[in-house]
């Protein structure tokens, strides 16, 4: 089935959907974007999501988007789809057609929203610790910028040494995140993970694990990684998910009690609330 994709306002059939070459999010990735779970045909946490879309945005120095014209697209590109058990929303948002080089045009901006189905994650990950650092201090730092190079290369880093998701370090030397995922380790009991300083992503999902199950945010060497008593990852499609093998160190438990319980809270306050 072609489920049809919304372009500046269109919901058009997959074939005719298109951008132009000139766009900056193609161009030169001077956008941003965010991926949003559904499930049997409907959105979860669309109004976070959205709220950081903006926020993207701003910090990004692209006009506000039309969240309200993003969310009618979402739900017409949701109608016409089947109620997938797990599904995919991917908004894109661009500073629109530009000149070849850095400069942004005045045309106005690029809007997409695109949906598909979403296949499980595993039950529990196996993650590659990558050489190349996030840099904290960048401009893109805490972004959920298109200019996702570093991270495909470093997924595909990670999956040639048999890993499903990269973790990188910072410029400091400490834990900060995967290419689409935040990280939780548990260390003296204690569940922790990296501060929004160390330059990780404020993921929506991590941010809901910390206001259901509790746990703090505190900066730690990346080193700490390979000695946790537990650790998983938390993204938009995976929600909680184990973490069994660091490199080649195996971890004492996944899930552990820790993980199981974060697991079991989100699965039920989830359940519960379909936009918290």
């Amino acid at each position: 089935m072609n489920v049809p994709v919304w372009v500046n306002g269109e919901l058009l059939d997959p074939a005719q959907a298109s951008v132009s070459v000139f766009d900056h999010g193609l161009m030169v990735g001077d956008g941003v974007f965010e991926t949003i779970k559904c499930m049997n045909g409907a959105s979860f946490a669309l109004t976070r999501h959205l709220d950081r879309l903006k926020l993207s945005a701003e910090r990004l120095g692209l006009p506000e988007p039309d969240l309200d014209a993003i969310a009618d697209g979402v739900r017409a590109c949701l109608a016409a789809a089947p109620p997938w058990p797990l599904g995919r929303i991917r908004v894109t948002y661009t500073s629109g057609n530009g000149p070849l080089g850095s400069d942004r045009g005045n045309q106005g901006t690029t809007s997409v929203v695109i949906v598909g189905a979403q296949a499980p994650f595993p039950e529990s990950a196996a993650v590659t610790v990558v050489p190349w650092p996030r840099n904290e201090r960048g401009a893109l730092a805490g972004i959920k910028s298109t200019s996702y190079g570093d991270n495909a290369k470093a997924l595909a880093y990670a999956k040639e040494r048999g890993g499903q998701e990269a973790i990188f370090g910072n410029l400091a030397g400490d834990l900060c995140e995967g290419t689409g995922s935040n990280i939780f380790i548990v260390r003296d009991g204690t569940l922790i993970t990296p501060t929004l300083e160390s330059g990780c992503l404020a993921g929506v999902t991590r941010a809901l694990v910390l206001e259901w199950h509790g746990g703090v945010e505190a900066d730690v060497p990346l080193s700490v990684l390979k000695e946790a008593e537990e650790a998983f990852l938390t993204s938009t499609t995976r929600d909680v998910q184990p973490i069994r093998l660091v490199d080649d160190t195996v971890l004492p438990a996944a899930p552990g009690p820790v993980t199981a319980k974060a697991m079991r809270v989100f699965a039920e306050r989830s359940a519960a609330d379909i936009d918290p």
